[in-house]
C-alpha cells in the first residue's frame, strides 16, 4: 500500500500536474479529500518559505504527511520578477491575464527575454521537513499561445522547445518541468531513505 501523502494546495491545474508524477509512489490526498477548506497563506518572500508555511499549516493540522509546493517565474531583464508574487504580479485578484500582459509591458523593448520558472518543495514526512528544488530555463515569447496549462505557461517557452507550455500536451510539458524535477527529487529521497 502506498504511503498516504496529502498535498497542500486548492489549485486544481497543480494536482492534475503532480499526481501522475507520483501516483505509483505515494497515495495523494487532496485538501478537499482530506476535509479541509482553508486559503492556506503565502506571506513570504521567498518561496522556500511560503513552500514550508503551506505544507507546516496543513501538518499541524492533520498531523499527517504533507507535500507543498511555491513556484516563481523569474525573469533576469527584471531582476528576478515577478518571482514570489507570480500569482499576483498585478494584484491580489490572481488573474494570470492581467498577469501575462503586465509581464509583457514590462518586458517591451527588452532584448534579454531569458527565464526561468522555479518550483520548492516542502516535505512533512514523520514530523521532519525536506524541501527539493526543479528549475525550468527558457525565455519570454513576444505574445501569448496555446490554451492548455495554466499561469505564465502560454508565454514561457522553454529551452529545447519552440512552443510554449500552454501549446503542450501534460506529458510533452514533464519532459521539461520544473514540477517534475522537485517531484523526481522527493521520489529519488524517499526511495533512498524511506522506501
Amino acid at each position: 500500500m502506498p504511503a498516504k501523502l496529502i498535498f497542500a494546495t486548492n489549485n486544481a491545474h497543480k494536482i492534475a500536474e503532480i499526481s501522475p508524477l507520483i501516483a505509483h509512489q505515494f497515495q495523494l490526498i487532496t485538501l478537499a479529500e482530506a476535509g479541509i477548506d482553508i486559503d492556506i497563506p503565502e506571506p513570504h518572500d521567498t518561496l522556500e518559505a511560503n513552500a514550508t508555511e503551506k505544507s507546516i499549516t496543513i501538518h499541524r493540522l492533520t498531523g499527517e504527511n504533507v507535500f507543498s509546493e511555491d513556484t516563481g517565474l523569474e525573469v533576469t531583464a527584471l531582476n528576478g520578477e515577478p518571482g514570489v508574487k507570480s500569482a499576483r504580479y498585478a494584484g491580489d485578484t490572481r488573474d494570470f491575464g492581467k498577469n501575462i500582459n503586465k509581464l509583457l509591458v514590462n518586458l517591451s523593448g527588452q532584448s534579454d527575454r531569458s527565464a526561468r520558472f522555479r518550483t520548492v518543495v516542502s516535505l512533512i514526512l514523520q514530523g521532519k521537513e525536506y524541501q527539493f528544488e526543479g528549475i525550468c530555463e527558457g525565455h519570454i515569447s513576444e505574445t501569448p499561445s496555446g490554451h492548455e496549462g495554466f499561469g505564465y505557461d502560454p508565454v514561457f517557452i522553454p529551452a529545447g522547445a519552440n512552443r510554449s507550455f500552454a501549446e503542450m500536451s501534460l506529458r510533452e510539458k514533464n519532459q521539461y518541468s520544473h514540477r517534475k524535477k522537485a517531484i523526481a527529487k522527493l521520489i529519488d529521497f524517499f526511495n533512498n531513505n524511506f522506501a
